[in-house]
């Protein structure tokens, strides 16, 4: 039985393993409390490089390796979907289908089954079957252009907007929605999710700012991508950088008076004429102090200010630790589950291997142990390495 906690505990994922937002998307769900299920390749890994005791990702779930291209492992991860409420997979369009694995095949022995497809363009449309990246997904989205220093060209934002905040968040948000309505209806469905379109949601705000004119494409020009004085990030004397986000009128009157800022300087701030000479004074007073003066100048103040942290740093900064926002396992930093709930608590499980806990998970969920046996004699299971 499972012991897991959270809002999500009881519903049971099967997830094929593969690569950053889909198994992003699971780690979600095995944060709130799933029993997700992720099916490794018998043998090597998913092929990043990255070692089984750092990859975070793979947190909170039961992992075994099963042979997809043998008759045998497919009969063992099809016996696990038909248990399942849900099944994640990362592949390429048409991947699932070869192996014998497709939707029609699924729905047809588990009709509740929600079925997470995560891929950067989508399960149809001219570019289904091109290769991508995070990059490329969010630059078709509309969402890159507008990202970058004034002067120079669009800066990824890590991987964040497509691979996760698109991909990841928008495939576990589907599935939910899908679980729900299956409980309902008793029907479950495929989960198209494809990172263009998440990119392109994520930028519903700034197309509506767009449409009434108070965004400007490009770089650097407007109030949320660096244009703006108020709303930006500044070097400080220790070579560290503050941020000052003073967007409401309240907000930038304290801002102007805590800084000891010349009234007339920065009395039409709507001006965009206005920004260069007043971004030109801020970047001279930001300079006077170090990071961690101008904490101690600004932090309990009302002008939106945080400091610029490293990685590093963040799971230390007082506010984090108060709210648990990072948590160490195994010596691991890393953060810690999102949101939190007043009744059925999340909790942050370790890493496993893959393959560690085959024998157990298919015991469970009703193999036996001449079958189990059978099965690794075969190689169409194995355990950890």
């Amino acid at each position: 039985m499972s012991t897991s906690k959270g809002p999500l505990a009881g519903i049971r994922i099967v997830e094929l393993a593969g690569l950053g937002p889909a198994p992003f998307g699971a780690m979600l769900l095995a944060d709130m409390g799933a029993e997700v299920v992720r099916i490794d390749r018998t043998q090597g890994g998913p092929g990043i490089g990255l070692e089984a005791q750092f990859d975070i990702l793979a947190r909170g779930r039961k992992c075994v390796r099963a042979d997809l291209k043998s008759p045998s492992g497919k009969d063992v991860v099809l016996r696990l979907i038909d248990q399942a409420d849900a099944v994640i997979e990362g592949f390429r369009p048409g991947v699932l289908e070869r192996l014998g694995l497709g939707p029609d095949v699924l729905l047809a022995r588990n009709p509740r089954l929600v079925i997470g497809r995560m891929t950067g363009w989508g399960q149809d449309g001219p570019l289904a079957q091109r290769s991508g990246h995070d990059i490329n997904y969010i630059a078709l989205a509309g969402a890159l252009f507008s990202i970058g220093g004034k002067d120079g060209p669009p800066v990824p934002p890590l991987n964040l907007v497509g691979d996760f905040g698109g991909g990841g968040l928008l495939l576990a948000f589907g599935m939910l929605c899908a679980l729900l309505e299956a409980r309902v209806s008793g029907k479950g469905q495929v989960v198209d999710a494809a990172m263009v379109e998440g990119a392109a949601l994520l930028m519903t705000g700034v197309y509506a700012m767009l449409a009434q004119g108070i965004f400007q494409e490009g770089r650097g020009n407007t109030i949320l991508n660096g244009g703006a004085p108020f709303y930006g990030v500044y070097e400080c004397a220790d070579g560290e950088f503050v941020t000052i986000g003073a967007l409401e009128p309240q907000f930038y009157n304290e801002f102007v008076a805590r800084l000891e800022l010349a009234p007339e300087d920065f009395a039409k701030r709507n001006d965009p004429r206005n920004w260069p000479m007043q971004r030109q004074k801020l970047e001279a007073v930001f300079k006077t102090r170090t990071r961690d003066q101008w904490c101690e100048a600004l932090q309990d103040t009302e002008i939106c200010f945080a400091p610029v942290l490293r990685m590093t740093e963040a799971p230390h900064h007082p506010h984090n630790v108060a709210r648990g926002v990072f948590a160490e396992v195994d010596g691991l930093m890393q953060p810690a589950p999102a949101p939190r709930f007043s009744r059925t608590a999340t909790s942050l499980n370790p890493i496993a291997a893959p393959g560690t806990h085959t024998d157990d998970v298919l015991s469970r969920w009703g193999f036996t142990e001449d079958e189990i046996a059978a099965l690794h004699d075969e190689g169409a299971i194995a355990g950890s390495a």
